[in-house]
């Protein structure tokens, strides 16, 4: 029988997780059910809330009290709250007062990390920046396995090449930076192959491994790589493009979207072009009607026919009863 402490622990982990039947816990703990109803009750009197239901579909279950016991977590559940917490923490939420919240619990959860733990949370977060938040239509969820963040996190720890799988193609980069941005991530990585600097949307990967090779830092390809990531999202990092010429000036526009929306680029004192993209062409049409400025679609074709539905839709919306 393992020790008092140690086997109490473990029935409240086991009550974390779902309802069990009495003769379930004490055969998953090795005691007798007597000594299952002692557990239990110092589970009670230290505030945890056990209730007790009988019948075929009863047992034990942990309800909800008064206050805020004690949690459990195993290793992944812990890394992945400090890593949540983390990118709050760091990408702003927007409600007030909770920031110096978030702060605190997640010192509460650094100064209990095992060190093997507290290596991987400190790697994704020290690899990570975070995006701005946008207004607007949000593009589909692009959710990555938390093993490839931390392949790639371990990776921009060591200064060690990564080599991974894209459209059918393996290639070989240097890794810099992690960027997390409207629930999707992106690598910031020099190819070797094309020597040039991407931003690599991690979703697209596959087969990520880190090399044994060890390199040396170039310099950056800008000194804000959120603003690269959102430049290169905005010119390549779409399904689909588009180009725009705008009837205002590039300062203007430019103060009037966010970074990821487009590159904007002046042709005179009172026109700009606007590059963009979108996952949906559909997309592309709302967001130029917010831009609320005159603007003629240089393509694709497609676009138009987009635009020209809007149209028809808000026109005959104005001529109703």
């Amino acid at each position: 029988m393992a020790p008092t402490t140690t086997r109490v622990l473990r029935l409240l982990s086991l009550l974390q997780d779902r309802s069990h039947t009495g003769r379930e816990l004490a055969e998953r703990l090795g005691v007798t059910e007597r000594t299952l109803r002692h557990d239990i009750q110092r589970l009670r009197e230290l505030g945890y809330p056990v209730h007790a239901a009988r019948g075929a579909v009863g047992g034990y279950r942990l309800g909800q009290g008064a206050t805020m016991p004690p949690l459990l977590l195993d290793d992944d559940e812990a890394v992945a709250v400090a890593l949540a917490v983390g990118l709050a923490e760091d990408g702003s939420t927007g409600i007030a007062d909770i920031d110096a919240s978030l702060t605190r619990a997640l010192a509460k959860l650094q100064r209990i990390l095992p060190k093997r733990l507290q290596r991987k949370v400190t790697a994704l977060r020290s690899a990570t920046a975070v995006g701005p938040a946008t207004v607007g239509s949000r593009e589909p969820d692009a959710p990555v396995p938390a093993a490839t963040l931390s392949v790639l996190a371990g990776a921009i720890r060591d200064g060690a090449t990564l080599l991974a799988s894209r459209d059918g193609e393996e290639t070989e980069v240097e890794p810099y930076r992690l960027i997390s941005w409207r629930r999707r991530w992106f690598l910031v990585a020099y190819d070797l192959a094309a020597h040039t600097w991407r931003a690599l949307p991690v979703a697209a990967l596959a087969d990520v491994r880190s090399a044994s090779r060890r390199f040396a830092a170039r310099p950056l390809p800008d000194d804000d790589l959120v603003a690269f990531v959102l430049r290169e999202v905005a010119r390549t990092g779409w399904k689909v493009h588009a180009r725009v010429t705008v009837l205002a000036p590039a300062e203007t526009v430019i103060a009037r979207i966010n970074p990821a929306v487009g590159v904007v680029e002046a042709v005179d004192s009172h026109t700009s072009v606007l590059v963009t993209g979108a996952d949906a062409l559909e997309t592309i049409a709302i967001y130029l009607s917010m831009l609320m400025m005159d603007f003629r679609v240089d393509g694709p074709p497609e676009l138009v026919t987009h635009i020209r539905t809007l149209a028809r839709r808000y026109t005959e919306a104005l001529d109703g009863p």
